[in-house]
This record gives C-alpha cells, structure tokens and sequence, in this order.
C-alpha cells in the first residue's frame, strides 16, 4: 500500500464498530429532471434506527458500466449494513451509461446537472438529510469513480469528501469502450469533448485543503495506470489525498473491502467537523 498524507489507519478507524442486526430501509423512486425530461430511477438508503427528527449524513453512491441503481451497490455489498452502523443516508442513482458528465451531443444526457441541481435538491427535501457539504460525500466505482470526482471537483460548495474505487479517470486511452463516444463523439472527431470531461482536465480548479479525497486501486485493474497519474498530477500539485494501490482487479470482490474503507474514511470526516465546531 501508498498513502500520501496518510493521517489514520484504517484499522484505527474499525476499532469499536461492529455490525448490528438492523435492515435499512430502502426506498426505489422516480426523480424528476427538468434538464433531461425524464424520470430517472434513484434508490435512497435511511437506517433503521433513527430517532425522531434525526438529521444525517448523506454519501453519494455511483455505480459503474452496466450496473444502476438497484443490481450492484444494493445486491452484492454490506451497503445496507454500513448505513444502519454508520448512521448516514446512501443515494444511488441510475445514471445508465453517462459518465455523470452532461454530453454535448445528447440532450438526454444531462447527469452532471440531474446530480448536483435536481437529485440533492430533492433528497434535501424529502429526506432527514443535513443540507450542507460538511455533511455530504460522493464516491463511486469505475464510471462512478470518474463521476465522483468529476462532480465533486466543478461543485466543490456540495461535497465536502469525495472517494474514487478503480475510477475510470481518464478514459482518453479507451476511445472505443463503454458507450463513451455516444455520449462525447468519436474521439478523432471531437478531441476537445473528451479532453474537457475527463477528471485530470478539472485539476486545475482544485486546491490543497478543498476536499478530503480518498482514491484507491487496484495493481492488476486495467485503470491503475490512469489512477497512477492521478495521484502523482496530486502530488505535484500538492493537493493532499489518500492514495491506496493493493494487489486487486476490477470486480467486486476488490470494491466490497473499498466501500468499507471509504465510507469509514467519510465517517472520520464527517465525525471531525462536528469536533472542530466544539
């Protein structure tokens, strides 16, 4: 493992947590957005045992290509588990094949604008959720990894954490993979498309301090290389981040023991904001 500012190990952080026997409650709606006119299906995790007029935490969850909002995330990990034990609200969206990004070619295709002006304006509103980015994370996998950051870096006043599991954070090296020329145009032909949406093109507008940013990866995924040159674009830039490399490919087995490690890691977050207001 490499960590760059490493303050906590994970270890640490599982000291004292053990898993209870409560089932969240998991609710499937349909959310409007204006920007695309359509519905689009989001499944929005609470816990079990909230007390009466409890506000909480809120972590964005991204699904990757070819997952959505119900098959992954809810079928194959302990998600449910974690939001009753770590007391926050998990949001997961179908974003289909997007890229959370809004393409330039498809008008349909508007996830940056349903994620960050309609979806967290509507679970706000409808959920014990605290409406504050001290309080609110986005992480995801693959696609969702890239979305994560990408959201998180052009709308730094909404996520105060954000986390990326195998991201797909440069896709200029896979032009013709997973639906991304659909939603940006063949590579050749519209370049500026693909360089404009990518996570390392958004650096520029992130500085040391913004966000607390947790990324991993694992030796054997085909993103590594791309998630390398992530963190060294950090380090050079000085951005402090928790960079995690351990042997893993892109599956779930990999992801699973990531989603424990980054939703700890919003835990510690979301725990020391409320030390530094006492």
């Amino acid at each position: 493992m490499r960590f760059f500012r490493f303050a906590m190990t994970l270890t640490a952080l599982c000291l004292g947590l053990s898993f209870t026997s409560q089932a969240s409650k998991v609710d499937t709606v349909e959310v409007k957005s204006p920007s695309m006119n359509k519905m689009v299906n989001v499944s929005i995790i609470t816990p079990d045992n909230m007390t009466e007029g409890q506000r909480l935490p809120s972590v964005y969850l991204l699904h990757g290509y070819g997952d959505n909002h119900l098959k992954g995330w809810l079928g194959l990990t302990d998600v449910k588990k974690w939001v009753d034990n770590l007391q926050i609200v998990v949001v997961i969206p179908d974003a289909d094949t997007s890229w959370y990004f809004d393409s330039p070619i498809d008008s349909t295709y508007r996830y940056e604008t349903f994620v960050t002006k309609e979806l967290i304006s509507y679970v706000d509103s409808v959920y014990p959720t605290i409406p504050s980015r001290e309080k609110r994370a986005v992480t995801g996998l693959s696609m969702g990894g890239h979305g994560a950051l990408y959201l998180s870096i052009r709308h730094q006043e909404l996520f105060g954490a954000v986390g990326s599991m195998s991201g797909g954070v440069d896709f200029r090296p896979f032009p013709d993979n997973w639906d991304i020329k659909k939603r940006l145009g063949e590579y050749k032909r519209y370049p500026d498309n693909w360089n404009k949406n990518t996570v390392m093109s958004q650096l520029d507008k992130l500085e040391d301090g913004a966000m607390k940013i947790v990324i991993d990866c694992g030796t054997e995924d085909f993103f590594f290389p791309v998630n390398e040159a992530l963190h060294k674009a950090l380090v050079e830039k000085g951005i402090a981040h928790e960079f995690t490399s351990r042997p893993g490919v892109h599956n779930w087995k990999y992801w699973r023991r990531s989603l424990r490690d980054h939703l700890l890691f919003f835990r510690d977050f979301f725990n020391k904001v409320d030390e530094e207001k006492k």
